[in-house]
């Protein structure tokens, strides 16, 4: 699956009518944000269950700022809604897919129990 373009029209709707993104925050300028990009195509090439996306920072500053992300390059990874994890500054394909793994087998019991307990009220 191709790494999808995320932005302020799109953002919302991508997460919440897919159960797992990993969203990949960057900037034209940022060198090693760019060397990043090879890496998040392949690994969206190998997870196709996977929604990946690309926040740009400096055109959706709006985004970028919602999550708190100071650092870039930067790693959100969402599933069922929930953000599960943050990584920001630079990583490579082995840790990435390390994180994938983990987020694969994230227990979800607390997240949902949560999400119950706030529709309740």
């Amino acid at each position: 699956m191709a790494v999808v373009e995320l932005n302020k029209e799109n953002f919302k709707e991508t997460i919440v009518n897919n159960p797992f993104v990993i969203v990949d925050f960057w900037a034209p300028w940022c060198q090693p944000c760019v060397d990043f990009t090879p890496v998040i195509e392949a690994a969206a090439e190998k997870n196709p269950d996977i929604l990946f996306g690309m926040v740009d920072t400096e055109a959706n500053p709006e985004i970028a700022e919602y999550f708190e992300v100071t650092k870039i390059p930067g790693i959100l990874i969402i599933r069922e809604q929930a953000g599960i994890h943050a990584q920001q500054g630079e990583i490579g394909a082995p840790a990435l897919d390390k994180l994938i793994e983990w987020a694969r087998d994230f227990d979800m019991t607390e997240v949902r129990e949560h999400y119950a307990e706030q529709d309740k009220k």
